[in-house]
């Protein structure tokens, strides 16, 4: 919701600044700007960025109209999951949830959290730790260790969108500066055939191609990519929450303290209190 009211505010005020000095707002329209500096963009971006990078970055807009991946609840629900499964290890043993890492979908601990499983990312982060603790006998560091670099692979990759929109924001003034070159030239090329007014609209068309660029650039696409790098980040939040808990697990912790170190982790807008979290992993204990 932010992200279109932010988008109108922005728009809002350029032209409502340029009316009250008496500019005319179909002045500011020229269709031949906004192709040679947004195809031109475009088509560089085409250039410099991986398919599978562009798809996500088209992709990422509609996600961030949708909100956060993990808010409260769900992080309520993730925690309680991993709960669940260290208590059936602790009282079962390693080998007891050979069967849930296998196969979630059919996993009766594992079926109790929907929206953990409908993010296939998450699933396949905790069943391939799950089996790291079940089938080898690394240490804790070792574990971490491990963990700590498929992270930060995950995390690199889920900024490669972000960063690829934020080279665009940085080349579109450039673009709008050749906008503004194309239209001088144009311009020159009547001086001494064309009356003074004709030269005069000619002129303040190439401007408008440097002021189309700076306001895509600064006004949309850079904080667009922020956003997304932001988001970005708030997503990997999750798969720390995990990653702390299990390496917790292994070093000998309760899984009542394990958790109570991922709950840690949490911003403090989506972190359950102790109280509330307590009372939650007793009802998935019970």
């Amino acid at each position: 919701m932010f992200l279109i009211i932010g988008g109108i505010v922005v728009m809002a005020s350029v032209l409502g600044g340029f009316v009250m000095v008496g500019g005319q707002i179909m002045a500011l329209w020229h269709l031949n700007e906004v192709i040679v500096i947004c195809g031109s963009a475009l088509g560089a971006y085409m250039i410099a960025t991986p398919p599978k990078v562009m798809k996500a970055a088209f992709r990422a807009p509609l996600g961030l109209l949708k909100g956060p991946k993990y808010r409260r609840q769900e992080y309520v629900d993730l925690l309680k999951l991993i709960y669940e499964v260290l208590m059936k290890m602790r009282r079962e043993g390693m080998m007891a949830v050979e069967a849930d890492v296998d196969n979630p979908e059919e996993s009766a601990v594992f079926q109790k959290y929907p929206k953990v499983m409908a993010d296939h990312h998450m699933l396949d982060f905790i069943t391939d730790c799950l089996r790291l603790m079940v089938g080898s006998n690394m240490n804790p560091h070792e574990l971490e260790s491990l963990l700590e670099y498929e992270l930060e692979t995950h995390h690199h990759e889920a900024l490669e969108p972000a960063h690829s929109v934020q080279k665009v924001a940085d080349a579109l003034p450039g673009f709008g500066i050749v906008a503004a070159v194309l239209g001088i030239i144009n311009t020159m090329s009547v001086v001494g055939s064309a009356p003074p007014s004709e030269i005069g609209l000619k002129v303040a068309s190439a401007l408008v191609g440097t002021f189309l660029g700076i306001l895509i650039a600064y006004g949309y696409v850079g904080p667009l990519a922020t956003a997304m790098e932001t988001r970005a980040n708030e997503d990997a939040k999750a798969f720390e929450v995990v990653k702390m808990a299990l390496v917790a697990s292994v070093r000998g912790y309760a899984p009542t303290v394990a958790i109570e170190f991922a709950r840690k982790l949490l911003f403090s807008d989506v972190r359950p209190t102790f109280a509330d979290l307590e009372a939650d992993l007793k009802a998935a204990k019970g």
